[in-house]
This record gives C-alpha cells, structure tokens and sequence, in this order.
C-alpha cells in the first residue's frame, strides 16, 4: 500500500494542535512524527519475514496491541489510537469517512531524556545504569509466564537470521555471518538443556522483546521502559535473560562496558540469587541480540533505499557477537579494607572487561544487605550484629560460588575484617579450581575518617564510630596483597592494576588497562 498521502499529511502539522515545526523519525518498521507535546507513531507498509504490516487491519491491530503492551508501565506516554481518515476537504485525523490509516498517539517527553541521549552525553552513572537494573527487574517480575522450552525459542530465531543474512550474499559487512553461524550453533547446543529448564522453572515470559537504549526514557528522574515489541508473540516471548541481553550488548557495542555491569548486576541483585546459574547463557544470548541488530540495520537500510549505509556498524555487530561467544578466562578478586578505603570504588571500576562481557559481576556485602529496600534506607545496628553480616557474606559467597560455575568472573566488595571470611573467600576459589587474588586497601585513619565524614548517598551505613570498632577488632595476619589506598581513586586503581599485574597467570583485561592510563 501506498502511504504517501499518509505521510505528507502527517508530516504537514495538518494532524496536530501546536503549531510548531513536525519532526519525522525514521525505522524499518515505522514513522513517528513529532509535533508540541504529541507524538504520532505511523507503522509503514512493509513486510519481513517476522513482520507483516501490509494491510491497514494488520497495522490496526499491532498498533493496539503496542498499546496493550504499553500503556499499564508507561502511562505517561501512551495515550490511545485513532484513525487517520479522508473526508471532503482531505486527509484527517479522527474525523467521518474512509479509514485509511491508523496512527498511535501518545505523549511526547523531552527527547534529552531518552537513555540513548543520557548515554551518548556521558549521563549514564552507576546510580542510573543500577535504577534501570531494578526497573527491568520489577517489569519482568509481573510479567506474565510461558512455560516453553527456551532452546525452540532461540533456535527460531537462529533460523530466521540464517535466511535473512542470505537475503544480502557478498556484503563486505557480512563476512562473518558464516564463522558466526557455526559457533552460535555450537554455543546452542551446549546451553540447550539449561534454556529449557529455564523454561520450565519460569524464566520465559511474555516480556518486553526489544529492550535497547532507545526504548528506556527517564521521567521525572525514574527509568521508563516503553516500546515493547508487539509484532510477534512468538519473539515478544522470551528468557527473561534474553530480555535484559539485549540492553546489555548495545552497552557494549557502545564500549560501555561499566555501564552495562552496573546494569547486570543491579538486576541479579533483585532476583537475590535466582538468576546466578542461567548466566552460562549469557554469552549465547549477547551474541544473538548483537546479529539481530545487524540484521535490523541491513533490512532498513533496504527499506529505505540506501544498502550499504550502515555497513560499518553492521559489521561492528558482527564482531561484537563473534567476540562474546570466545571463551574467557574465569577470575575471583576480592577486595577488602576498613569503611573508608575505597573498597566499592576500586571494585566498581575492576569488574568492567575482566572475563566475559560485559565484565565481572560485582557482589558487594552493602549492596547485598538492603536488596530490594528504596534507595537510601539506612538499617538499624542489628542488622550489621555478627550473625546477620555472617549470614551476608554466606549468601555472597554462595552466589560466587555460581557464577562461577555458570562461567562468569566475579568480584567481591567487603570488609573482610575477620581472618574467617578471607579464608571463606579463597576456599570459594579453591572449590572451582580457581586462582584467588585478595586486595586489602590500606590507608591512614585519618584519611579513613575524613572520607566517611564527607560521604553521601553510599550504600554503606559505616561512620566514624563503626570504622574505630573494625579498627580495634583481631585483624589477623594479612595474606591479601595490600593495595596503597591512600590516594585519589585513580591512585589506588592505579596500585591494585600493578599488584594484580604482578600476580602470577593474571594479566588485566583491555578494559582494565585503559581505565588506569
């Protein structure tokens, strides 16, 4: 079907209130444009092979079911649909006569406060990449449950690139879609049993299905996921793993691999363990979500008339999802010190890089002692008693312990004050067969009292008072390398590379070594 008259229409202001200037932005699947405070979203005539929107009942019917999807998370963006007609004087919106079209309606939000914006302008801290980990973990949380075998899903999918990569035979972008095809089929075969299992205990839901930067907006300081992919069931249906891959692979491709840690860490934290062991598929699952952009790219390019356009980036896809299907090599760092010494700070920027993407999953005592409490909640002194941090640093090392063994580095962020936990630590590592390597950040007292004195919004509920209790209890002998914490962050990061450097079999990862230049 001809849309033309369609666009002009849409694309004139005719269809709008304000007065101001219409903006039209383009995908392979749609056209949204903008106008004042309203956003129009046009799907386009067009039909893939995952994606049929040749006829106006077909667009009709995904735009309400967009908005099904939609409108109960995202109220402040979704407001209805409405049919683009012709009448005597020509083309309107929701007006008598033939129905021609239809158009989702909704608010429009300042374009600054999309994540990709956030992102692009170097916005995305680890407070925001955290509160998106927690958003995406609420929403798969009341999503509803398919009880499917997750290895059909993905298989599905896999023979759906196949026939579409071969749609673009001798593209220069393309060049390694065939090494890519064996391995995915390999890394396939060995997950399969775990992505049915998941399918069986609940982690396939009827989730968001395209859950990438452009699909997350900040309102009012809070992240918004919006966009859920309504064109197929089958694909809108996934591990909940899959879901959260997709964000976690365009950090990447982004180099942003803190970000995308921070993000992945904040939502294993909300399923307190129950997602640990399906991390051995997240290789499987980056990998797969980076093709299918490179797959989007291609079709839209074609879509519009320009093939070859995005090249560059199609090719980067292609090499991202190669990359995360490499085997990496498995690592267990702890780092430890008195509050004050900058013990979550130096873990935070260790993990990024170190072993398979995005990096080591950071697992911090603080962090782990108010999972799921609001932000800023301080805990009475009894939940720091002996038998409760005890009982802390168990559940941490029980999570180490499976990540681990689901092939993902860890790094591990406490006090570990008491000579017992350090001995728990590395017995985790010596269990899976692992090297250890223990950082104990050394600085003076005062500088100690000073930091925590000036501290704000930490997850840490340590003062002055509980750093000269830790100072008065037995330490024992110190067999972690110590780390000169006395200086700036970049300092002591700087120290902790050269020690980590210099320990036997670990050489820091790319990212790690360009952190500290």
């Amino acid at each position: 079907m001809d849309q033309a008259e369609t666009i002009r229409f849409l694309s004139s202001g005719d269809a709008f209130a304000a007065e101001d200037p219409v903006e039209v932005i383009q995908t392979h699947g749609a056209y949204v444009f903008l106008c004042g405070d309203t956003a129009l979203k046009l799907k386009r005539a067009v039909k893939y092979d995952y994606m049929d929107l040749s006829t106006v009942a077909l667009r009709k019917g995904l735009i309400a079911r967009e908005l099904e999807l939609n409108q109960p998370v995202a109220p402040e963006i979704y407001r209805d649909m409405l049919p683009v007609t012709r009448t005597e004087a020509g083309l309107a919106l929701d007006g008598g006569g033939e129905v021609v079209d239809w158009v989702l309606r909704m608010w429009r939000f300042p374009a600054e406060n999309e994540l990709v914006r956030v992102t692009e302008r170097g916005a995305l801290d680890d407070d925001t990449a955290s509160a998106v980990g927690e958003a995406i973990a609420a929403y798969h949380a009341v999503a509803p449950v398919q009880r499917r075998p997750g290895r059909i899903l993905i298989a599905d999918i896999l023979a759906e690139l196949g026939r579409v990569f071969a749609e673009f035979p001798g593209a220069a972008a393309t060049a390694r879609v065939g090494e890519w095809e064996r391995a995915v089929a390999a890394c396939l075969d060995t997950n399969g049993s775990l992505l049915d299992s998941r399918g069986r205990k609940g982690d396939v839901r009827r989730a968001h299905g395209d859950l990438h930067l452009r699909n997350l907006v900040l309102i009012d300081g809070r992240p918004v996921l919006y966009d859920a992919l309504e064109f197929d069931e089958t694909l809108g249906t996934c591990d909940v793993l899959y879901d959260i891959a997709f964000l976690v692979m365009d950090l990447c491709h982004r180099g942003l691999h803190r970000q995308g840690c921070r993000v992945l860490d904040a939502w294993l934290r909300a399923a307190r363990g129950g997602q640990d062991a399906g991390m051995a598929a997240l290789p499987l699952f980056l990998s797969v979500r980076a093709a299918i952009r490179a797959m989007v790219l291609l079709q839209t390019d074609q879509a519009r008339g320009e093939p070859g356009q995005s090249a560059a980036e199609v090719a980067a896809y292609m090499e991202l999802a190669c990359a995360a299907l490499q085997p990496e090599e498995l690592r267990l760092i702890a780092v430890g010190g008195y509050s004050g010494s900058g013990k979550s700070v130096l873990a935070r920027a260790l993990a990024p890089g170190l072993g398979a993407l995005p990096g080591a999953a950071l697992l911090s005592s603080d962090l782990e002692r108010k999972a799921g409490l609001p932000a800023g909640t301080t805990l009475d002194p009894e939940a720091y008693a002996a038998e409760r941090r005890e009982a802390v640093y168990h559940d941490l090392f029980a999570r180490t312990a499976t990540l681990l063994a689901a092939g993902h580095s860890v790094v591990l962020d406490a006090t570990f004050v008491d000579p017992q936990l350090r001995a728990a630590a590395e017995a985790v590592a010596t269990r899976a067969n692992l090297p250890f390597h223990g950082l104990w950040l050394e600085a003076p007292e005062p500088v100690l009292e000073a930091r925590l004195r000036s501290r704000q919004g930490d997850a840490s509920d340590a003062d002055v008072d509980v750093l000269r209790k830790q100072l008065s209890a037995e330490r024992g002998e110190m067999t972690w390398a110590v780390v000169d914490a006395s200086g700036d962050p970049r300092s002591s990061l700087r120290h902790a590379k050269a020690t980590l450097e210099a320990q036997e079999g670990l050489d820091p990862s790319p990212a790690v070594r360009s952190t500290v230049r």
